[in-house]
Formats: structure tokens, sequence, C-alpha cells
């Protein structure tokens, strides 16, 4: 494991550090949360938060988009919700030179996007995020618009067992960086919360990151040293996630029915990178990997019904996965 200090000359780790501190004041009891959203924030990539209504996600995420001063919309998803309200439309208008059309953008075009409780709209609509997600750009009309960096979405969603939810596609769900399960909030942080805040609202955030910070931030994290025993080990654990190759682990493979993409790969990787970078190391140790795998491989590995009726989860045989592949990278 890799725990050398970043050098003097990289500063921008303490602002991130500052920034997950921050958060903990806003939301209690949740620190791997707060931990694992940063990380992605910092990586570039887009968070799908799951839980019950009222855990605070919404709250989370609106901080998060206050401290780091960046442009903020927000959709709130509905069954009635339509594509063009989220990437925008063409109007006819009257001009000097006669009509003409228009193009009047949509929330998307943003910096931080919340697209809350993104399991109510219609699958059609929760499509209209795609290409935004993954390429940065909105086509319309034949036309292909660029995003400005940074882009990044968070989105929620209510358990796929609350009524009125359309569960998000896996093509969907591939363009999340990581997936979080919210806990519900525990004894010691409830007692904290009813002693300080009478109304139940947090105090208002504080800017703690620019824009030019963030982009900074991402550049650096890009920069942590990846050892090659790291990147064997995450190569071999999406590997083994294949039912269909002979490389697949023992364990897992009667309960999977498609493996992880390589997209997951490469945002284990970024992902991790990330949070030895809050953490000041100048390189990737295994247990970044392991603290990441289980949100970011968990929902990109798709089980059969045999799991599902043993009661077995994705983020259970990830952690089994990781015990196997690390005594075996360990002892090559």
């Amino acid at each position: 494991m890799n725990n050398q200090q970043l050098p003097d000359s990289v500063p921008m780790s303490s602002e991130a550090q500052t920034l997950y501190n921050a958060l903990n004041e806003i939301i209690y009891g949740k620190p791997d949360l707060i931990r694992m959203l940063v990380a992605s924030f910092l990586a570039g990539g887009h968070v799908l938060l799951e839980g019950v209504p009222g855990l605070g996600k919404t709250v989370l995420s609106k901080s998060l988009a206050a401290m780091t001063s960046l442009d903020y919309k927000r959709i709130q998803f509905t069954p009635d919700l339509l594509p063009a309200d989220i990437t925008g439309t063409y109007i006819m208008e009257d001009t000097a030179e006669g009509r003409r059309m228009r193009f009047m953008p949509g929330p998307v075009f943003t910096h931080f996007l919340l697209a809350d409780e993104i399991n109510r709209a219609s699958p059609k609509t929760q499509a209209a995020l795609l290409e935004a997600m993954s390429e940065q750009a909105v086509t319309l009309m034949g036309e292909s618009r660029q995003l400005e960096s940074p882009f990044f979405v968070i989105a929620t969603q209510n358990p796929i067992e609350m009524e009125g939810t359309n569960p998000l596609p896996e093509a969907q769900l591939d363009r999340f960086a990581v997936k979080i399960n919210v806990a519900s909030t525990g004894e010691e942080a409830l007692l904290r919360m009813i002693r300080e805040r009478n109304d139940g609202n947090p105090p208002p955030p504080q800017i703690i990151m620019s824009r030019q910070t963030l982009l900074e931030c991402q550049r650096q994290v890009d920069e942590i040293f990846l050892p090659e025993a790291i990147a064997i080990f995450i190569a071999r654990l999406v590997a083994q996630t294949d039912p269909q190759s002979s490389e697949c682990n023992a364990t897992l493979k009667p309960h999977i029915r498609y493996s992880v993409s390589p997209r997951g790969a490469i945002w284990l990787t970024r992902v991790a990178r990330a949070l030895a970078f809050l953490d000041e190391r100048s390189g990737v140790g295994f247990e970044d990997v392991a603290q990441a795998a289980p949100h970011v491989l968990g929902h990109r590995l798709i089980l059969n019904y045999t799991a599902k009726f043993d009661g077995i989860t994705a983020p259970q045989l990830i952690d089994k996965l990781l015990v196997d592949i690390e005594k075996e990278v360990l002892h090559s």
C-alpha cells in the first residue's frame, strides 16, 4: 500500500478535505456517504443516491453545489416530464429577417444538475440525459451542443419497491460513476439534529471551492500514481465478473447474468485515485479500490433470478471477490 504524502506543490487536496468536512456539518452521521460523493465529484463522475424520502439526499446535493459556486439547476422528475423539459427545444419566433427557429436551452445546460427522484419519470424522459452524461453534449435536430466543463449530475431515486417508480435501465445506470445507498440516520446524529436545529434546516452553506479550483483538483486527481499491482487488481476484479469467461470467479458465476462493463474499470480507477487524493497520498492503495468497488461496480453487476431469490446482492458478491483477488495479487 502506498502511503506517501503529496508534495508541497500540490495544495488542492486540502481544499477538497475542507469541502468534505463542511458537508459533514450539513448532513450528520453519514461520513462514508459524503466521502464517496466528494471523491466521485473530484473524479468527474456522476452520482446516483438511492434511499427513502427524508434522508437528506436533496439537501446534500444542493449544499455541494452551493459550496463549489457552480451554476446549478434542479429538475423534479415526475411522470408527465418530457425530454424537452430537460434538453430544451426550438421555438418559432418573428424577427426582422422573418420567422426563424430559435433554440431554448433546457436545465441540462449547467455545471451542476440535480435530477431529483429520477425514477419517477418515464423511461423515455430518463433517456434524455444519456448523451449529456456520457458525452457532455446534447444533440437536437441534427445539431450537437457541447456542455461546459465541469458537468456533474447527481440524481436521487426512491427504492424501486415504492409506488410510482420506473427502474433505470442498465444503459442509464452505467452512466453513473457510483451508486450509493443512503442509510437511515442513527440515534446520535438524530439527537444532535434535534438539539441544534429547531426548524430542521442546516445552516446556509458557504462557498469553499471555485470552478477553477475544482477543475485543477480534477486534473491533479488524474496525476495520482497508479501502481502496477493496483492496475492488475482492478483489471482482474472486473474480468472475473464475466460469467461467459473462464476467468470468472467460481463463487460469483452461478449468480451473475451480465458482467461489469469496461466503463466500470475506468471509473473504479478514477474514484480510487480521488480517494487517495482526499487523503493527500500520492499513490492509490488497495484500500482505495476496496472502498470504491461496491459503489462503482455494484450497480453494473447484473444478477440472475437465482441470486435475487436467495437474497444475494451485488455489493455482497463484490466484497467476496475483493477478498479473493487481493489474496491472488499479493501472493503473485
